[in-house]
C-alpha cells in the first residue's frame, strides 16, 4: 500500500489505519474486560461481500456503538467466532468501513475528530439541529456522499437519526436503500446504554452484559417494495416497532 493513498473521500489511508489501531487497542477493555461483549452472527459478517453492505441499527449511545461494530466486524473478518478475544484482529483492519453521523456530532471535541477520520459521513440533519426542532430539504450532494462510500465499502447507519429508543425510522434510509440496492445487514445492541453515559465516552457502570445481534440480510425487491414497507422492515428487524415495547412490559 503507498503510504499516501487516499480513500474517495482524500483520507490517507496509512493514517486511517494507524489511528484505528490505536483506538481499537484503547477501546477494547470497554466490551472484553470492564464489560462482555455477547456476539451473535460473526460467520454473517465474514460471507459479506467487499462493497455494497449497508448496516441499519438500534442506538443507544453516540460513540460507544460504532465503536463496537468496528471491533465486531475485524474480528469476525480475521476468524473470531462471536468474540473480541485477543485485539490482534485490529492490526490490519477493515479500511472501508464508514458510519453515517449528524455533522455536529463529529465536530465536538477530538475523539469525535479522530472517528470521523476513521470513517465518518458527516450530513447535516434535516429534522433537528443544536437541540432545536427543524425543517430542511436533503441535500443530494450528502446522498452522493453515502453512495460513494458504499460503492467503496460498509456504511454504517442508525436510521432512527436518535438515541431514544422507538422513535420511527427515517424515510431517507429506505431512498438510500431504493436508489443504490445494497445489501442490508439489520443488528440490535442491548446495554450500551446502561455502561456507558450517552456520549459513549465514559464508563458509567461495569460488569454489564452487553448485546450484539448480527441477523441476516434484509429480502428486499428495490423495485417494487415501497418506501414504507421497507420502513417497516427495518424497524421490525432491528427491534424498534411499537409491538416490542409490549414484549418488554410483559417481561418486566
Amino acid at each position: 500500500m503507498q503510504i499516501f493513498k487516499r480513500n474517495p473521500f482524500g483520507h490517507i489511508l496509512f493514517l486511517k489505519k494507524w489511528l484505528t489501531r490505536f483506538l481499537g487497542v484503547v477501546s477494547h477493555g470497554r466490551y472484553h474486560r470492564f464489560n462482555n461483549l455477547q456476539i451473535e452472527g460473526s460467520d454473517i459478517i465474514r460471507d459479506l461481500p467487499d462493497t455494497n453492505v449497508l448496516f441499519v441499527s438500534n442506538h443507544q449511545t453516540y460513540f460507544a456503538d460504532v465503536t463496537a461494530m468496528y471491533h465486531v466486524f475485524n474480528a469476525a473478518l480475521k476468524g473470531r467466532e462471536d468474540n473480541l478475544k485477543n485485539v490482534g484482529y485490529i492490526w490490519q483492519p477493515k479500511l472501508n468501513i464508514y458510519f453515517i453521523a449528524a455533522t455536529e456530532t463529529m465536530k465536538a471535541g477530538i475523539i469525535p475528530k479522530i472517528l470521523a477520520y476513521m470513517g465518518s459521513i458527516s450530513i447535516e440533519r434535516t429534522w433537528r439541529s443544536k437541540g432545536k426542532d427543524i425543517n430542511r430539504p436533503v441535500k443530494v450532494s450528502e446522498i452522493s456522499k453515502i453512495g460513494m462510500a458504499l460503492n467503496d465499502g460498509w456504511v454504517i447507519t442508525f436510521p432512527q437519526g436518535t438515541t431514544t429508543p422507538f422513535k420511527p425510522i427515517r424515510r431517507g434510509t429506505a431512498h438510500l436503500i431504493k436508489t443504490y440496492k445494497p445489501i442490508v445487514i439489520p443488528i440490535v445492541i442491548d446495554g450500551f446504554r446502561r455502561s456507558f453515559d450517552k456520549k459513549g465516552f465514559l464508563i458509567k457502570k461495569r460488569g454489564v452484559l452487553q448485546s450484539f445481534v448480527i441477523k441476516k440480510p434484509l429480502d428486499i425487491d428495490y423495485e417494487n417494495d415501497s418506501h414504507k414497507k421497507i420502513v417497516s422492515q427495518i424497524e421490525m428487524a432491528i427491534e424498534q416497532h411499537k409491538s416490542f415495547l409490549k414484549v418488554i412490559s410483559v417481561k418486566d
